[in-house]
C-alpha cells in the first residue's frame, strides 16, 4: 500500500533534491520547486549545487519535475524541504516554510501525509503548519490528514556522509502514521531510521546538534582570542591538547551556512517565547558572529606594522562559500569579512573557483574578481579550504602578492608557518 503513495518533494535545493533522486529510483516521485529555471535545469540532466551527479539525476527513472502545482493533485505525500533562514535580527523566518504549506494544503486530500524536512523550533509543524494545512484545505488534523517530521541532516559537499548512508530520524502525529513515515525512509536509508517518540523531540533533536556544534566551534574561537593575546598559536595548542583521547577536535573559523549559524536562533526564538532567556546559546553565538571583525583588525594590524598603506591597498580574498569544495554561498561569513575590510578603506578582489558569480553578485552584490600573477594584491586571506587552494605550494601563495612584506591570513591552517615566513609572508591564522 506504502509504495503505491505518489510522493510530492517541495524544494528541489541541498536537501530535496537528494531526497527526490533516491525516491525516484524506486517509486513514483514528483520533485516540484517554484523556481521555472531550477526545473529546467533538472530536466535537462544538470544540478548546479553539485550534490547529484548527472548518472544519478539519469538513474531515478520514476522521478518528474514540475513547477505547476495542479501536478501536485494527484500526490498523497507531501515532504517538505525548503529553506527556513532567520532575518536580519536573527528572528526565524518561517516565509518558506508558510508559503510551501499553503501550496501542500491546495492539493490536499482524505487520507495524506505531510512531512517536515525543514529545521525548526520545537512545536513549529504542530503550532504553526498544521493551522496552515486546516484552513486552507478545510480538512481536519489527524482526522482527514496526517503529518510527520523527519529532520534534514545532509552536509553540502560531502561526498562520503550521504542522505542513505546518515541515519535518519522519523517521526508521525499518530502512532500509525508514525510507523508508516518510518516505514517510508526505511525504504531508502540504508543506515536506517531512529523512530523518534514525537514531532516535537524530532524538531528539537534537529536543531540541537548544530547549536552543540555552534557552542564548540565558539569555544575554540574565544580560546583563540586569549591565545593570541599570550602570543602563542592556537592550532599548536589544541594539537597538544588533542593528544589526550576524549579532547574533542574543533576547530576555530568562521560559522556560516545554512545550518550552524542559523539553526540556535530557532531554538532561542522558542526558549524566549516560553519565558527562558537562553545565556550559554546566545552567547556562543555573539562570539562566533564577531570572529569576522576581529579577524579583519588581526590582518590590518599587521598591514600596519609591515608598512602597508591600508587605504591604498588591494586585499585578496580565497573563498566565499560557506565551506570547501561546495558552490554553497547560503549565509557566508565572508562576506562579513568583506565588509569589515571596505569599512577600513580597503580595496577587496574576491575570487572563489566553486561560487557562481551570478548568484554571488545577487545575494551580496560581490563582483568575483582574478587574485594571480598577473592581478596581484598587497595581502591575501585564504578564508575557505577548497582543494584548488590547499594544493598552493607558497611559492605560489608569494607570487600572488605584491611588496616586500605583505600579509597572508589563514583562515583554515592550510599551510606551513614557517614556509610561508621564507617566502616574507607575515602570517596570521585563527
Amino acid at each position: 500500500m506504502l509504495e503505491h503513495k505518489k510522493i510530492a518533494i517541495i524544494g528541489l535545493g541541498y536537501v530535496g533534491l537528494p531526497l527526490a533522486v533516491e525516491f525516484g529510483k524506486a517509486r513514483s516521485t514528483l520533485g516540484f520547486d517554484i523556481n521555472a529555471s531550477r526545473i529546467d535545469e533538472l530536466r535537462a540532466g544538470k544540478d548546479n549545487t553539485l550534490e547529484v551527479s548527472e548518472e544519478d539525476l539519469a538513474g531515478a527513472s520514476q522521478l518528474a519535475f514540475s513547477c505547476d502545482t495542479d501536478d501536485l493533485d494527484n500526490c498523497k505525500i507531501f515532504i517538505v524541504t525548503v529553506p527556513t533562514p532567520i532575518d536580519d535580527v536573527n528572528r526565524p523566518d518561517l516565509t518558506p516554510i508558510i508559503k510551501a504549506s499553503e501550496t501542500v494544503a491546495k492539493s490536499l486530500k482524505v487520507g495524506d501525509i505531510v512531512i517536515y524536512e525543514s529545521t525548526v523550533f520545537p512545536g513549529c509543524t504542530e503550532e504553526v503548519c498544521v493551522p496552515i494545512l486546516e484552513r486552507v484545505s478545510g480538512l481536519v488534523f489527524n482526522q482527514d490528514f496526517f503529518c510527520g517530521y523527519s529532520p534534514e541532516r545532509v552536509n553540502p559537499g560531502d561526498k562520503v556522509n550521504t542522505l542513505t548512508k546518515i541515519t535518519k530520524i522519523t517521526s508521525g502525529s499518530t502512532p500509525a502514521i508514525a510507523e508508516e513515515i518510518d516505514a517510508l525512509y526505511k525504504s531508502i536509508i540504508t543506515a536506517g531510521t531512529f523512530p523518534a517518540s514525537s514531532i516535537k523531540v524530532a524538531e528539537a533533536a534537529k536543531v540541537i546538534e548544530n547549536t552543540q556544534r555552534d557552542l564548540n566551534i565558539a569555544l575554540t574561537n574565544e580560546l583563540s582570542v586569549i591565545f593570541g593575546r599570550l602570543g602563542i598559536d592556537t592550532i599548536d595548542v589544541l594539537e597538544a591538547a588533542g593528544s589526550k583521547w576524549n579532547f574533542l577536535p574543533f576547530r576555530p573559523g568562521l560559522v556560516g551556512g545554512h545550518c550552524i549559524g542559523v539553526d540556535p536562533y530557532y531554538l532561542t526564538h522558542k526558549a524566549e517565547q516560553v519565558g527562558y532567556h537562553p545565556q550559554v546559546i546566545l552567547a556562543g553565538r555573539k562570539i562566533n558572529d564577531g570572529m569576522a571583525e576581529y579577524m579583519v583588525k588581526k590582518v590590518i594590524q599587521k598591514m600596519l606594522v609591515n608598512g602597508i598603506d591600508v587605504t591604498k591597498s588591494t586585499v585578496g580574498v580565497l573563498g566565499i562559500t560557506f565551506k570547501e569544495n561546495c558552490p554553497d554561498v547560503r549565509n557566508s561569513k565572508i562576506t562579513d569579512v568583506v565588509s569589515e575590510l571596505k569599512n577600513w578603506g580597503v580595496n577587496v578582489v574576491v575570487t572563489d573557483p566553486w561560487a557562481n558569480p551570478i548568484e554571488v553578485e545577487r545575494t551580496y552584490g560581490i563582483t568575483l574578481g582574478k587574485v594571480d600573477s598577473k592581478h596581484q594584491v598587497d595581502s591575501l586571506i585564504v578564508a575557505v579550504g577548497h582543494d584548488e587552494f590547499r594544493d598552493l605550494d607558497t611559492e605560489a601563495l608569494r607570487s600572488l602578492c605584491r611588496g616586500s612584506a605583505p600579509v597572508l591570513a589563514d583562515v583554515k591552517s592550510l599551510y606551513d608557518r614557517s614556509a610561508l615566513r621564507e617566502q616574507g609572508f607575515s602570517v596570521f591564522r585563527l
